[in-house]
């Protein structure tokens, strides 16, 4: 039996509204917010001087993920109580499929990876890599019974993941029909593939050369490719990890002309720069994703995409490889260094501290970008992504007046660095409840291994206040409310 709770006095912040109030909770469901509210029979938690906030939903990540020969450090218990700690109450993962294999025994093998380990709420999006008449049979019965109503096509990773451009418009079709959402890795693959064999047929062989071969040019050139094909297909489409003003333009192009396009950034992209990949000896391998850091001046372009709206989300995209024994695969060969990097724990605070504290976006975008434009995308509002009666208690204390620096030393994760050392932030969560439960108290883990409960989502545009094209930064990063 859950207890009930009162959280009392915090500056309760959504989408669309703050005021100072407390909130209700009975069974993990908030029952009512209000000023002085009946705390017969319930635990009184004292949120004066916090922002409460609306749990933060990460749309990309990988957790227990296989690549490049090995897997990643952090599965679904140590990146789940990492992602708590930073203010993040639900997680999509993404479960990755094999050719000629059905597409319910990845689905199967990523819930015996989630099961009795997450601490947080967590979904899944599907990869699709063909587009078969087997897989096309498949998807409708998936979608109806396993709630996943997001499907990943890659554009690049040639001989991998990478599906070719019938691949993809055939999945928007069927998206269009079935009520989904395609999500694209953006980048031209077969341009990459041969820039790649020229670097190491030339004797560049360092992680500068990760970045060198898939230049901004050819996100931008796969962006706009996969959101023509979507308004071909008259069918929406999700833009993951932007990085570049060429792809932001694309989308902004797309989203002008009333295309159902989105876009999601992540937080490296907005703090660290190419540079980083030219770190003494080897250090550049640990700042290795697809795709690669940019120029600086991209960060202008992704943060007015964000306080815009032609960017609704940002995602981790958590993948961590430990600096030593794995990205160190890539020793003499940038190509075999496994992408990805640690961020589920930090994607929370660095928004607030770079945005809000910095003046480039307010607490209402804030709110919007960290959860509940997620939420209506991926079919889970208003169960989650605000704070409102009915919906889930999923919330975040969070201390404005903290000032601290990010280091390995403090995060939660398994892998052996941060992305982000040394990076000042202001601001931090302190407790953070899971439908109504404590997860992190006081900045101390108190949560219950395997308690995360796996989500079952509507279809795309069953959520009230779907996002629309023409939103615009007066209606809160991506025109929707709550």
């Amino acid at each position: 039996m859950k207890s009930s709770k009162v959280i009392q006095g915090g500056t309760v912040v959504t989408s669309g509204s703050i005021t100072v109030a407390d909130i209700r909770i009975e069974d993990g469901v908030i029952t009512a917010i209000g000023s002085q509210l009946d705390t017969t029979g319930a635990e009184t938690v004292d949120a004066a001087g916090l922002y409460v906030f609306p749990g933060g939903i990460d749309p990309h990540t990988h957790l227990d993920m296989p690549f490049g020969g090995t897997v990643t450090a952090d599965d679904f218990e140590s990146g789940t109580i990492a992602a708590a700690f930073g203010g993040t109450t639900t997680v999509i993962d993404f479960c990755l499929t094999e050719r000629g294999k059905p597409l319910t025994d990845a689905i199967s093998t990523w819930h015996a990876k989630a099961d009795g380990k997450a601490v947080i709420d967590y979904g899944f999006h599907l990869m699709v890599a063909e587009a078969g008449e087997a897989v096309l049979a498949e998807l409708p019965t998936i979608i109806e019974q396993e709630g996943i109503t997001s499907l990943k096509v890659f554009m690049a990773y040639k001989n991998v993941f990478q599906a070719d451009d019938g691949t993809l418009f055939r999945t928007l079709q069927l998206a269009r029909e079935e009520g989904a959402l395609v999500m694209v890795h953006a980048e031209n693959g077969d341009v990459i593939d041969r820039l790649i064999e020229e670097a190491l047929e030339n004797g560049q062989t360092e992680p500068i050369y990760h970045a060198l071969t898939r230049p901004p040019q050819l996100e931008g050139e796969a962006t706009g490719r996969a959101a023509e094909l979507a308004g071909l297909a008259d069918a929406p489409l999700y833009v993951v990890h932007v990085t570049c003003a060429q792809a932001v333009e694309r989308i902004a192009s797309a989203r002008s002309r009333g295309l159902r396009i989105y876009g999601e950034t992540c937080p490296q992209y907005l703090t660290l720069d190419v540079t980083a990949l030219e770190g003494p000896g080897f250090e550049g391998a640990k700042y290795v994703w697809s795709p690669p850091l940019r120029e600086a001046w991209h960060q202008k372009a992704l943060w007015d995409a964000l306080a815009s709206g032609t960017l609704q989300t940002l995602g981790s995209d958590q993948c961590s490889f430990n600096y030593k024994g794995q990205k160190e695969l890539g020793l003499g060969d940038f190509s075999k260094i496994p992408n990805g990097g640690p961020t589920i724990e930090d994607r929370f605070s660095i928004l607030y501290s770079e945005g809000v504290a910095k003046g480039r976006i307010d607490l209402h975008q804030f709110v919007n970008i960290v959860s509940t434009a997620s939420a209506k995308l991926f079919g889970l509002f208003p169960r989650k992504g605000t704070i409102a009666v009915g919906s889930d208690a999923d919330l975040v204390l969070f201390d404005p007046a903290v000032s601290r620096k990010l280091s390995v030393k403090d995060h939660h994760l398994r892998v052996d660095y941060s992305a982000f050392e040394g990076l000042p932030l202001q601001g931090e969560p302190v407790s953070v409840l899971v439908r109504g439960e404590f997860v992190i108290r006081d900045r101390e883990f108190v949560g219950t291994v395997g308690s995360g409960k796996y989500l079952k989502r509507e279809r795309f545009g069953q959520s009230s206040n779907i996002l629309s094209p023409h939103s615009s930064a007066s209606a809160s990063t991506g025109g929707i409310r709550g």
